[in-house]
């Protein structure tokens, strides 16, 4: 009874929090951060940390949290300071939703939700090392749905500070430099231009996380003994459909969306996000660029067939058209 009760009072604690940060998040801007700061004296830093940290659970906005740590602390200690507040912060998240559901969430999820969450909880630390590489999710929403999954802490915790690193020094650089400008400090068109290439490397994280999460080329053969062998694979032929239904014809089992129309139709894959997909073309060429755009959409098992249904042919495999 006792353990139900501090569960109902920790929801409405949090639900209080966040509807008041929603309400107030006009008023919360970096003048008021860095007069409480400053008001703090030596105990500044800590300050900034823990309205970083409690921030991050309430869904006050990181980036203007972030900004203001780098106009504050500079480059190095601002940075320092960014990233353990929202690691704080999304830990506190984390434990939160575990704490609350994610005992209630392992006894009803079913169906998609759960093979979802099993390949989630299958990832571990290579799933939270990729989200927050590449954020596809809201930032505060995603430490509450991981706190439902089984990832061990220490994994998250360590995976979370380490990879959230390059995001935290580019932004922290880009309020060092903002508060430089400001100030009419020396070296300004160096710094912004520094703080540009910071941000144009994070901005090309997802596609270089996308390539290094790309499976090996699978053999024209092995797929043929997988399909023998009924493996819950899904074939993927991203040729246009006149293609498809044309003169190679297809692959039994294979799925038409042509590569032009992938990415809106990705909601169709929903169910293959952790589970094997083999890209199909003519050759591998349109493949290659689906198994791409796909790693960057967080799928986890992509392959691209070598050779496409050229290869298939030439092996005298059966088609269908």
């Amino acid at each position: 009874m006792n353990n139900k009760i501090a569960r109902i009072l920790l929801l409405a604690l949090v639900i209080a929090g966040i509807t008041l940060a929603v309400i107030y998040r006009e008023s919360f801007d970096t003048m008021a951060l860095e007069a409480w700061v400053k008001d703090a004296g030596a105990a500044g830093p800590i300050l900034f940390m823990l309205i970083y940290a409690l921030g991050t659970v309430f869904f006050l906005p990181g980036s203007v949290l972030t900004l203001a740590g780098g106009a504050l602390f500079g480059p190095v200690l601002g940075t320092f300071y960014n990233l353990t507040g929202a690691t704080i912060g999304a830990t506190l998240a984390f434990l939160v939703a575990r704490y609350l559901a994610s005992n209630w969430v392992e006894h009803k999820a079913g169906g998609r939700l759960k093979q979802l969450k099993e390949g989630v909880e299958g990832e571990g630390w290579r799933f939270v090392a990729f989200v927050r590489l590449v954020p596809l999710f809201p930032f505060n929403l995603l430490n509450y749905a991981l706190g439902l999954t089984r990832i061990k802490l220490p994994h998250y915790l360590i995976a979370s500070y380490l990879c959230m690193l390059p995001g935290a020094m580019a932004y922290t650089y880009l309020g060092y430099a903002g508060r430089e400008a400001v100030a009419g400090g020396s070296g300004v068109i160096q710094k912004g231009l520094l703080a540009l290439a910071l941000l144009a490397l994070v901005a090309f994280l997802p596609r270089l996380i996308g390539r290094l999460r790309q499976k090996p080329m699978l053999s024209i053969p092995e797929l043929k003994q997988r399909l023998d062998a009924a493996e819950d694979l899904l074939v993927l032929d991203v040729r246009s459909a006149e293609d498809f239904a044309g003169e190679q014809g297809h692959i039994a089992r294979a799925t038409n969306i042509p590569l032009e129309a992938l990415p809106d139709r990705l909601a169709e894959l929903g169910d293959y996000e952790e589970r094997p997909i083999v890209l199909v073309c003519r050759t591998d060429r349109r493949s290659s660029q689906a198994a791409q755009l796909l790693a960057r959409q967080g799928f986890a098992d992509v392959h691209v067939a070598r050779g496409g249904m050229t290869t298939w042919l030439s092996n005298g495999f059966p088609i269908e058209r």
